[in-house]
């Protein structure tokens, strides 16, 4: 168990001497942005290198009970199993979380929901999409701030955009990228018929003060109106929600959120930034040479996931196979077991 080299701890403690050894020089914080740099470096290997070191003690402390199990049996055998258990658990995690390793998988995340084609049904859907990942959000000990959310005139939502904060937020979050399919009887059909609806989701990694994204502001056309729907009631009546539209890019970010016409623009300011970083960092992608052998591909556009209300209950991840009954548990936000096997067959 304890000789998987997956994590090259080896690496990482050399490295983890080098920063330290810089941080013991005289100079070093005489440049700020260079120290925050190392000290932030350091905390993300401690968070690896501590987890490791703790499973080692363990699996010493395994070998011991292993070693009484075979001379006493009885209830040494029990525990030995128990702390086994829990042994191999602590890998498996420290595993997945390697699968968590990509560039941006330990930023918050900015998710959006919009319908797509098939009117009252498809927005009706975004928003109980919309519900599901605030669900998932409060169980997995997340915070959710919404940033945009635009009713529909019957039912649903046109749109929303939350930001997600959390450890590995993005990381998680980006397993939902596409577009998610529903089958039921229409609550909005007069004759009750089963449709299809379409709703189409987007992640983007948060971009900090440090990532070098540069918006310049001509390149930005900025329309200013009267905030509406769910809070719009209640922001006031002065002209408070921001469209700003990126020219270059054709990219458009809505804000309503708040009773402040800056913080509105502040948060579409925010929004906008991680779509543009998320197109760069995408060009960067495909210039790349393709991964070698059979890997699922985070692909906006396609169709991931359907769940299907009638004629029987069950909901289905086209790029894993992975599939559940409990459809009421997904939309109550149990999430975990597609996100995961996404995440393992991607890693």
């Amino acid at each position: 168990m304890s000789s998987r080299s997956i994590f090259d701890i080896p690496g990482k403690q050399k490295r983890m001497g080098e920063l330290e050894t810089m941080t013991a020089a005289s100079d070093f914080w005489l440049d700020p942005e260079r120290a925050k740099g190392v000290v932030g470096e350091i905390s993300s290997l401690k968070a690896w290198l501590a987890p490791v070191a703790s499973l080692k003690e363990r699996v010493l402390d395994l070998e011991t009970l292993l070693e009484m199990a075979e001379e006493e049996g009885g209830e040494a055998e029990v525990e030995a199993a128990k702390e086994l258990a829990v042994a191999s658990k602590a890998l498996d995690d420290l595993e997945f979380r390697k699968m968590l390793s990509g560039k941006d998988d330990e930023r918050n995340a900015i998710l959006s929901v919009h319908p797509g084609a098939g009117g009252t049904d498809s927005q009706d859907w975004a928003q109980m999409l919309f519900r599901m990942y605030m669900a998932w959000t409060e169980k997995r000990g997340f915070s959710a701030e919404v940033i945009d959310i635009q009713s529909a005139d019957e039912a649903g939502i046109k749109s929303a955009t939350v930001l997600v904060k959390g450890s590995y937020a993005y990381g998680y979050l980006k397993a939902e990228i596409g577009v998610h399919r529903l089958v039921r009887l229409s609550p909005f059909d007069a004759n009750h018929r089963r449709h299809t609806s379409f709703a189409s989701v987007a992640v983007y990694p948060e971009v900090d003060e440090e990532t070098a994204i540069e918006v310049s502001e001509s390149d930005i056309r900025t329309d200013v109106f009267g905030a509406s729907g769910p809070g719009g009631q209640h922001v006031n009546k002065s002209s408070t929600a921001i469209r700003l539209t990126h020219l270059p890019t054709g990219i458009v970010v809505n804000c309503q959120s708040e009773r402040s016409q800056f913080r509105n623009r502040e948060n579409a300011m925010k929004v906008l930034k991680a779509r543009l970083y998320a197109v760069r960092e995408d060009e960067r992608r495909k210039e790349q040479q393709a991964k070698a052998g059979e890997k699922l591909e985070i692909a906006w556009g396609s169709q991931i996931r359907s769940y299907v209300l009638h004629p029987y209950q069950m909901v289905k991840d086209n790029r894993t196979g992975v599939e559940t009954s409990d459809v009421n548990g997904v939309l109550d936000g149990a999430l975990n077991p597609f996100i995961e096997a996404f995440l393992k067959a991607t890693g």
